[in-house]
């Protein structure tokens, strides 16, 4: 009965923190008022607290013997969309909302917190991450340069991402590609403009640019093995500015996504080629900047299993999947896994949950018990007394 009160009261109070994180939420390498709660609530459990790290990142450090040590870590920012619900806690800054659980992320670590610094039950050192800026802004990169792992040295590190469409409180997990990699480009077409209605004395960009977004397609059906999944969208393009005169210039952008670096260098090295080729044909000059951004999320071999074997003997064996199909969307906790050997997991908030950055989305706070419990699972399994 004890430890159902115990359990009923930490529920309530994650349930508080998030939707108070939800009610307010903040951007990119803005999010001082949610680090200002992290790091003082961590500091009420009698949690060492590193502040401003990767901006306004913030590490708690809870030891206890002479065991190794684990890093779990959340992400703590909002996206820029307007939020549709009409809860209570909807989001007080319009134009931004947590619309990708980082809210329920951030809940649930700390939640960790508590039940580990409440019972002690381990040997080693817990490093808990609340890293800042995980949407496009590179946050858990900042971090890794700005020290994270030589102030807070890990043997290995693990992060939990709630995942929509996957049934309420079950967990996934695999060695190997759990997310991809995330890349972006800008092409710039330059021509000649004109009027309309004279187009031979132009180079048009435009019919340029119809065409090479369409033969930037052909890389991935022709030049990649169907083996290796890739995606080259492109999102944006902006030319001209009224009906009767041909343009100077069209920009385009997009993202290219895959799951290894060898698919990854190959990509960039087409989209130059093809970009030029085709530009060259039609006479036009042609500017690619093309950023690496996020590496893919490969989970560890050893980790993984570590993480699900966690995961059944908390929730049985039936509530863990470890053979799926990873997700084409990226996560810079890649870049910490590059540095640290560990694993990314996914927690089912419903089958019926609306879609990740979705201006309807909400984070399901029937699982934030089951994600704190497993977090909090991984340090004491990790870190054996």
């Amino acid at each position: 009965m004890a430890d159902d009160i115990t359990n009923t009261d930490r529920f309530e109070r994650m349930k508080a923190v998030r939707r108070q994180i939800h009610a307010h939420p903040e951007m990119a390498f803005k999010e001082f008022q949610t680090s200002e709660l992290v790091a003082d609530r961590l500091e009420s459990l009698g949690l060492r607290v590193r502040r401003a790290i990767g901006g306004t990142g913030v590490v708690g450090t809870l030891a206890r013997g002479n065991g190794g040590s684990i890093g779990l870590r959340a992400d703590m920012d909002a996206l820029p969309i307007r939020e549709a619900g009409n809860h209570a806690y909807k989001s007080k800054n319009d134009g931004v909302m947590h619309a990708c659980g980082h809210d329920g992320h951030t809940a649930m670590l700390l939640g960790a917190a508590e039940a580990l610094s409440q019972t002690m039950d381990f040997s080693g050192t817990v490093h808990f991450i609340f890293q800042p800026a995980e949407e496009n802004e590179g946050g858990g990169r900042r971090m890794v340069q700005e020290g994270l792992f030589r102030e807070h040295p890990c043997d290995a590190i693990f992060a939990l991402h709630n995942w929509p469409g996957l049934a309420a409180g079950r967990v996934a997990v695999q060695p190997g590609p759990m997310m991809a990699s995330y890349d972006t480009f800008t092409i710039t077409l330059t021509g000649k403009g004109g009027h309309a209605a004279m187009p031979e004395s132009t180079r048009d960009p435009i019919p340029v640019a119809a065409e090479l977004i369409l033969a930037l397609q052909t890389i991935v059906s022709r030049k990649i093995s169907p083996h290796d999944p890739a995606v080259i969208s492109v999102t944006r393009i902006r030319g001209g500015e009224t009906f009767n005169v041909i343009p100077e210039e069209v920009e385009f952008s997009g993202t290219v996504r895959c799951f290894s670096e060898t698919v990854r260098k190959r990509l960039q090295i087409e989209i130059e080629h093809t970009t030029k080729a085709v530009a060259n044909a039609h006479h036009i000059d042609a500017e690619l900047q093309y950023d690496w951004d996020y590496p893919p999320t490969i989970n560890t071999d050893k980790e993984a299993n570590f993480a699900a074997d966690t995961a059944r003997a908390l929730y049985g064996a039936e509530r863990v999947d470890t053979s799926f199909r990873p997700s084409m969307a990226s996560e810079d906790f890649a870049v910490m896994l590059q540095e640290v050997p560990g694993a990314y997991i996914w927690l089912g908030i419903g089958e019926d949950a609306a879609p990740l950055h979705n201006p309807h989305y909400d984070f399901n706070d029937d699982v934030l018990l089951t994600g704190a419990d497993l977090l909090a699972g991984l340090a004491r399994d990790f870190l054996k007394a």
